[in-house]
């Protein structure tokens, strides 16, 4: 009965596959750059603002990932690699504005959206989330769970609510071999 269910589950799965598939296609044309050898899963993804939204070569978007692309832009480096169910939003709600709803988002200050920029051969954690206005540095790796508010520096090892840098990943002189050994080839 269990290899019933298994092969149920199989036959169900594959149309799910073929219509993300074709999807993926026109959700890479809707960016505003898409590199080569994106993984993508848009039927499992939730996107806003796609025009907004830059992604770089051998990039790995997974399952669960939410990217919401304000007036600003959202740009994600090369070779960067998600765990699973990340958060990315590039702006908020004012709420600072008297006589009106925190969701009537009226006249929007140029401090409510920012641009999230995350360098190449960066790896984000499970459930790691992204706000506003940051950078985050090529190299670095993201605790899974930090909710990171302000930029990290390249090559940093970065966790916690807010995310923090807890410690290098190299020495300046290991990261000058690294960068000659990736870069200079």
């Amino acid at each position: 009965m269990k290899r019933i269910f298994e092969i149920i589950i199989r036959i169900v799965a594959v149309p799910l596959f073929l219509i993300d598939k074709l999807l993926c296609i026109f959700y890479k044309r809707a960016m505003k750059y898409c590199g080569r050898g994106v993984y993508l899963r848009p039927l499992h993804c939730d996107f806003k603002g796609l025009w907004n939204l830059s992604i770089g070569d051998y990039t790995s978007i997974p399952k669960g990932s939410v990217f919401y692309c304000t007036e600003a832009p959202l740009i994600i480096g090369k070779k960067v690699v998600f765990g699973p169910r990340p958060t990315i939003i590039t702006g908020d709600h004012r709420i600072d504005v008297l006589g009106n709803y925190i969701v009537d988002n009226v006249d929007k200050l140029p401090e409510n959206d920012q641009p999230v920029i995350i360098e190449d051969d960066v790896w984000c954690g499970a459930n790691v989330t992204i706000l506003k206005g940051v950078t985050i540095g090529r190299g670095s790796v993201i605790a899974a769970g930090a909710v990171v508010t302000k930029p990290i520096p390249p090559y940093s090892i970065a966790g916690g609510v807010p995310a923090r840098v807890l410690r290098r990943r190299f020495t300046e002189k290991e990261i000058e071999s690294h960068e000659q050994l990736l870069y200079n080839k």
